[in-house]
């Protein structure tokens, strides 16, 4: 038998496993300390009521033969097509039905578009970065390029007249480090794709935590992106979907390479791929984009935000480096004296009982930070950004 042998270069699956080793077996050994999470890349909840009621409605239709609903387009209903092209238009982006793909979470499309492209098709990928683009790219076998975002370039790198490949990953805002793309940043990497025939796969999953004017929720509000650019996006975040596992992706209809159209060859794959997404959840998805859905969500994120604020603030007043915080809710930060993200990880969890991320779990880019998470409650928020700041002042030994 002859298997995928792409498979053995991926790396040892133990990064989570090891985090969640490390702080279970901290917090059993000593009951009497609290612990404050600041790793967590999940939402809080609960979902907004909109949701919940239309979740009840599409049950009870469940039940009844005269309304019940089978198997669904697998592209995506009608319905939540609607849904998802009117909240576009709120940033003055137009879509057709067509060119919108309803999915079960953005990690799905992420890993499943690379289907479009030849195993010959080079990657390049801005690390540190959410670890499927690298992995999905391994199984496949292509080549990977790396490109790194840094201090000296705010973690937001830019092509160069040499970068060379033929798909790109951008996450703006961006998983782990919480920078963000502006307009004129985000128009250098269209031309650059634009002018090599290169793809861009834009992740936007984080995109309604945005507050600057200057950034871009859609990279589609900037010309030219509809001829190199797919974009992944999900309600996960924006909603609370995490549980639910719900998410769209746009294939625009300009969008053609070596005579191709990508969005037929998409919708070809998904219409041989999936069975579509189910009837309940779509209705859900529905109904969190609807007016009343989208007033509750974004009263829950301006609570996230308001956690990346009060944790800005205890770094500012360290006097620590770092990005994100305002539109993302993730912070990263150099780890002190050098040492490594796991080293750091294990001193904030025995000294200050506060657990972050290791920036290992993000590449070799991240090697030597941690992410912050702003997904906590508000007093664990506060009460992390205090001992944060005592931590830091009384320095690091």
């Amino acid at each position: 038998m002859r298997i995928n042998s792409a498979y053995t270069n991926l790396p040892p699956a133990f990064f989570f496993s090891r985090l969640t080793e490390t702080v279970s077996r901290y917090a059993a050994d000593h009951p009497d300390r609290r612990l404050l999470r600041l790793g967590v890349g999940d939402v809080a909840g609960p979902l907004a009521p909109a949701v919940i009621e239309a979740l009840q409605r599409a049950v009870e239709e469940q039940s009844r033969t005269e309304t019940f609903h089978g198997y669904q387009p697998e592209t995506g209903t009608d319905f939540l097509k609607a849904a998802v092209a009117a909240y576009y238009r709120q940033r003055n982006v137009h879509l057709s039905p067509d060119e919108i793909f309803i999915s079960s979470g953005a990690a799905d499309d992420l890993g499943a578009l690379g289907n479009l492209f030849s195993a010959a098709a080079r990657v390049l990928v801005a690390e540190p970065a959410y670890p499927a683009y690298t992995d999905v790219s391994r199984m496949a076998g292509r080549t990977i390029l790396h490109l790194t975002a840094n201090r000296e370039n705010s973690c937001l790198p830019l092509p160069t007249s040499d970068t060379d490949a033929d798909l790109v990953y951008l996450c703006s805002p961006n998983n782990p480090t919480g920078a963000a793309y502006t307009a004129s940043q985000l128009l250098q990497w269209i031309d650059w794709a634009n002018a090599r025939q290169a793809v861009i796969l834009f992740d936007a999953a984080y995109e309604a935590f945005v507050r600057d004017a200057d950034v871009p929720h859609s990279i589609f509000e900037l010309p030219g992106a509809e001829t190199c650019a797919i974009e992944i996006s999900s309600l996960s975040k924006t909603a609370g979907f995490t549980g639910m596992r719900l998410g769209y992706t746009v294939v625009p209809d300009a969008l053609v390479r070596d005579g191709c159209s990508l969005r037929g060859m998409w919708t070809q794959d998904r219409t041989t791929r999936t069975n579509g997404v189910s009837y309940v959840l779509q209705r859900a998805g529905e109904a969190a984009l609807s007016p009343e859905g989208l007033r509750f969500s974004r009263e829950r994120i301006a609570g996230y935000q308001e956690n990346g604020r009060i944790l800005s603030e205890a770094l500012e007043k360290a006097g620590v480096w770092f990005v994100g915080g305002r539109n993302a809710p993730y912070l990263w930060l150099p780890c002190p004296d050098g040492r490594s993200g796991w080293d750091f990880f294990e001193r904030l969890l025995e000294t200050a009982q506060i657990v972050v991320t290791p920036g290992e779990g993000f590449g070799k880019g991240g090697e030597g930070h941690v992410r912050l998470s702003c997904f906590g409650s508000r007093e664990d928020t506060e009460e992390a950004a205090g001992r944060l700041l005592t931590f830091f002042q009384n320095g690091v030994s």
